[in-house]
């Protein structure tokens, strides 16, 4: 830039006048930075960075500074709306040299690009319009750009959503970047586009550069836009293919020609489940037929400017959704759509809630249930086996007891030599170890298995016990004689 930040503007009249450049608004692209105008509030500047290729900027904005497609600002409710950053003016340096160009200023902050229209989730969070009728009506204003860029012999080749803005409260068109289109000149000079984008690019241009492209580029491009915009962003070359073995991206479908909304069905690929292409009448379906199937002439701009138009008076507004609308006598389309994905969420959502339960394909209630079943059985299993083990032990602890008198009589001897006293001593222990011995024992028991029979079982046990002391030595009822 000038030291001064002066430049000398070039008008197509032929008069010219020096203008001071401002802030910088905008980096801009690979090609240069947009810079404020001072001396007028609605117009902007755009300076080059590489200012070796002056002479073929100066020849391309010459161009398109004789030949201005006729597409106007449109005013709506006291406000303009610039609808193209169309040259007004060359820029040229002290030196001499073409360093950019004036154009009108577009308030960037009121207008949006076009790829936020096209999906739902998208227009939600950016508080977007979400009547269709909104969506058609800015195909047509973008139609109407490109039909009026024809008719001059431009075109704008890099074609595509991300590069079209509307403005978000009129859907009116907001087109940037256009010395970057293919410009016609005078005495049949063509100034080539400089960019193409994939997903975009007609069929018949795999071997071309986006130098060779023009205006069959475009028509397939704004073909594609328009199907998108009236198919809830749907692409014509974006389908579900009928096999998972060759997964060709959108671009590869595109050129061997692989449209999935036509009249005969396509070989590679089934529409997507939620298009409402067959809701579209049958005129606005042979149009697309002719711009995505091989052996057509694609519809001109003009053509689908005047199908638009059509479809705008047409249209009918959906007594459930306020939002939807639609054109022919097949009814919305747009709620069965919305149906069909309900009924998707709500049958991914059950098998959410199958699948939740389950491991590796196995469910995990049935996993459980199973194994409650399982720990149930082996719970009965083992209660069986502890009350085999508490009544064998019964059985047993009863015959000892009953047979105490017959195991201690080899110790009869024994027993009287230490004495009565020393009998009684060695009894009351073993009455203490009975008691502990079937505390303990009782304690191992289940609570549901009846403890009766162990208190019995002690007292029979003392019993016993005290019967053998008797009978060792040989005492009667005389006994309480002693007391005396």
């Amino acid at each position: 830039m000038s030291e001064n930040n002066k430049y000398l503007a070039l008008y197509p009249d032929g008069h010219h006048e020096e203008v001071e450049l401002g802030e910088l608004l905008n980096k801009g692209g690979a090609a240069g930075k947009i810079y404020k105008d001072i001396a007028h509030e609605n117009s902007v500047a755009k300076i080059y960075h590489d200012r070796e290729k002056s002479e073929i900027y100066r020849k391309k904005l010459e161009a398109m500074l004789q030949n201005r497609p006729n597409i106007p600002s449109i005013e709506n409710e006291g406000k303009e709306y610039i609808q193209i950053a169309w040259p007004t003016a060359l820029l040229e340096d002290s030196q001499g040299y073409c360093v950019g160009y004036l154009m009108p200023m577009i308030d960037t902050n009121e207008a949006i690009s076009l790829d936020h229209l096209m999906q739902k989730a998208v227009r939600q969070r950016l508080g977007l319009s979400e009547r269709y009728v909104d969506r058609v009506f800015a195909a047509y204003n973008i139609t109407s750009v490109v039909a009026a860029l024809h008719d001059c012999g431009h075109y704008i080749v890099d074609l595509k959503p991300a590069n079209v803005s509307v403005y978000k409260k009129t859907m009116l068109v907001a087109m940037f970047d256009c010395d970057g289109f293919s410009i016609q000149g005078e005495q049949g000079n063509r100034y080539p586009a400089e960019y193409v984008s994939e997903e975009y690019i007609y069929p018949e241009g795999i071997n071309e550069t986006c130098e060779q492209m023009g205006e069959e580029q475009d028509k397939f491009a704004l073909a594609a836009i328009i199907f998108r915009l009236l198919n809830e962003g749907i692409h014509p070359f974006a389908g579900t293919p009928r096999k998972n073995t060759d997964m060709l991206s959108i671009q590869e479908r595109i050129f061997k020609y692989h449209y999935a909304y036509g009249i005969w069905p396509d070989d590679y690929q089934a529409p997507n489940p939620y298009s409402i292409h067959d809701y579209f009448d049958k005129e606005t379906l042979n149009l697309f037929e002719r711009a995505f199937t091989k052996g057509n002439v694609r519809p001109s701009a003009i053509e689908w400017q005047n199908r638009l138009e059509y479809i705008l008076k047409n249209l009918k507004r959906c007594k459930k959704d306020h939002n939807h609308a639609y054109f022919t006598p097949k009814g919305c389309g747009l709620c069965i759509a919305a149906e069909k994905l309900k009924n998707h969420l709500k049958e991914q959502q059950e098998k959410a809630e199958q699948t939740k339960n389950t491991v590796r394909g196995v469910d995990v209630s049935q996993i459980g249930k199973k194994s409650n079943d399982k720990k149930q059985k082996l719970d009965a299993n083992h209660k069986g086996n502890i009350l085999q083990i508490y009544y064998g032990s019964i059985f047993i602890f009863f015959i000892f007891f009953s047979l105490i008198r017959k195991i201690i009589s080899p110790f009869d001897g024994i027993l009287k030599e230490c004495g009565i006293f020393a009998q009684l001593i060695l009894l009351s222990l073993a009455i203490y170890g009975i008691r502990r011995g079937i505390a303990k024992f009782s304690a191992m028991i289940p609570e549901d298995i009846n403890r009766s029979a162990l208190i019995m079982l002690k007292i029979y046990a003392i019993v016993c016990l005290i019967i053998a002391f008797i009978s060792v030595n040989s005492l009667t009822f005389s006994i309480f004689s002693l007391a005396q």
